[in-house]
């Protein structure tokens, strides 16, 4: 039988070097399992424009439990499968091998990505902003942005507990990313009580 097959990342001869991150990564997809038995992968599209991976020569893959662990493949082969993408990455040449990147995410550079349009933001930018009322009120900090069909909803830990606002301009007053700072029209029933 033998033993055991990894993917080997690039710029280390096969050894697996592990990288350490500086650079915030994006995550832009997530393998979902193999594909075939050369080593490739399928992978669940995170991003709103696919079209772009095509330009990138290399992928950061990181589990979502230790995403401080991240390592580098050179794209051998990316090609759209109906709700898919089919990666084929440098070094993992094999179905045991591709089956050891189950689950990761497959991300790219900070830098990398495509200049955002004017009010737009990635979630992590909104992670540790400070949320306060119209009027003055410290609600707390946003700690997570949930997707919903709707629209995004920013849930906030501070003085009043949980509080979750949801993205929407009627609530959402002004964004400052630089100062880390948000202004929110709180709409009656959004506290739990009457908050009028």
């Amino acid at each position: 039988m033998g033993g055991t097959t990894q993917c080997d990342s690039e710029g280390d001869g096969g050894s697996g070097e592990v990288h350490t991150p500086e650079p915030r990564y994006l995550a832009v997809g997530r393998v979902l399992r193999p594909h075939g038995v050369r080593g490739e992968l399928r992978i669940e599209v995170l991003t709103d424009h696919p079209e772009r991976l095509q330009q990138h020569a290399h992928f950061y893959l990181a589990s979502p439990n230790s995403p401080e662990t991240v390592r580098r493949y050179p794209v051998e082969k990316l090609r759209r499968s109906r709700k898919v993408l089919l990666l084929k990455l440098g070094g993992c040449d094999d179905r045991n091998a591709a089956e050891e990147l189950r689950g990761q995410l497959v991300q790219i550079l900070f830098e990398e990505a495509a200049p955002l349009e004017e009010g737009e933001y990635y979630h992590f930018q909104l992670i540790g902003v400070k949320v306060e009322t119209e009027s003055g009120e410290a609600l707390g900090r946003i700690v997570e942005v949930l997707e919903t069909k709707a629209n995004d909803v920013y849930v906030v830990h501070g003085p009043r507990g949980e509080v979750l606002l949801p993205a929407v301009e009627d609530v959402v007053l002004e964004l400052d990313l630089e100062l880390k700072r948000m202004v929110v029209r709180l709409l009656p029933g959004m506290l739990g009580g009457d908050n009028t």
